[in-house]
């Protein structure tokens, strides 16, 4: 059995659509069909029906499903290990918002040069959300907010950046010191739920300041909109560059305020442990930490 034909099956299952997966594969429609009709001639069973406009798994296609993705990833950890040190196979990664857009695509690009048989998987979540795909080992590493624990021997840690928190207001702001400020403006809150929202809550705390809140949320850009529109002040950690075009605002420096790091965590030991520590590599050469 070609286990192409199982990505592709997989690949429909997932879209909901034979011209989505199509074009998620590079294929035609009509060859990725084929793929379908061919695979499910070898299995004996309809894999695939028709739901209104979408594509569903039928039963036996459910029942497929609980297992392909597992015969996937063993043939591709098989490449891996033939490959004899080489970098190469399916490198599964996942990114905070601002590190997809700040840190990985420096990184893909001095990789993807250096080593073109890495294909990438790239999926986008929380701090904690992707911490623990890669200690389970359903990624094998992660652009992170550093955690505020120890991480397990099985995992390793490289900062990539120092971001400290400031404090963002509209441009034209009064010139009034930090605390007169937060005073002043409703505060929008980085939640709490996510690591960096942690440091920003124990700065608030530690400092003794009380802010009148009156929004909580977990996306940076979306917290520096709404303060450039003047609707409030935000504490946030200065992350990686690009900011939302067009921001009018003022970044103060917070005394004491504290940081979040950001960087990579990876499993230490696979059958990717190649291409893995090539994408390591790319990082520290793409954003060295200075001093």
């Amino acid at each position: 059995m070609d286990t192409r034909f199982l990505e592709t099956f997989l690949a429909v299952a997932d879209c909901g659509s034979i011209a989505e997966a199509a074009r998620r594969l590079n294929l035609t429609p009509a060859a990725l069909a084929q793929r379908l009709r061919v695979l499910e001639q070898d299995l004996g069973h309809t894999l695939v029906e028709r739901a209104g406009r979408t594509v569903q798994p039928t039963a036996a296609g459910r029942a497929v499903m609980a297992h392909a993705r597992g015969v996937v990833e063993s043939v591709r950890d098989l490449r891996a290990i033939a490959s004899d040190g080489v970098p190469g196979g399916l490198l599964r990664l996942g990114a905070t918002a601002t590190a997809l857009t700040g840190l990985l695509p420096a990184v893909i690009e001095r990789l993807a040069r250096a080593h073109p048989d890495i294909d990438y998987f790239v999926q986008p979540g929380s701090s904690a959300d992707h911490y623990h795909r890669v200690v389970d080992g359903t990624l094998d590493a992660a652009l992170i907010v550093r955690p505020q624990f120890e991480i397990p021997k099985a995992t390793d840690w490289l900062t990539l950046r120092v971001e400290r928190l400031v404090l963002i207001v509209p441009e034209d702001a009064p010139d009034l010191p930090p605390d007169a400020l937060l005073a002043t403006y409703r505060f929008i809150r980085y939640d709490r739920a996510q690591w960096g929202g942690h440091i920003v809550d124990r700065y608030l705390r530690d400092h003794a300041i009380a802010v009148d809140e009156w929004l909580e949320l977990d996306a940076l850009d979306a917290i520096a909109a709404l303060v450039n529109r003047g609707l409030g002040a935000a504490i946030v950690p200065d992350w990686a560059p690009p900011w939302p075009e067009g921001l009018r605002l003022r970044k103060i420096a917070l005394p004491d305020g504290g940081a979040r790091e950001t960087g990579v965590i990876w499993q230490r030991w696979g059958p990717r442990h190649a291409a893995i520590d090539a994408f390591v590599a790319a990082c520290r050469a793409a954003h060295p930490v200075p001093g």
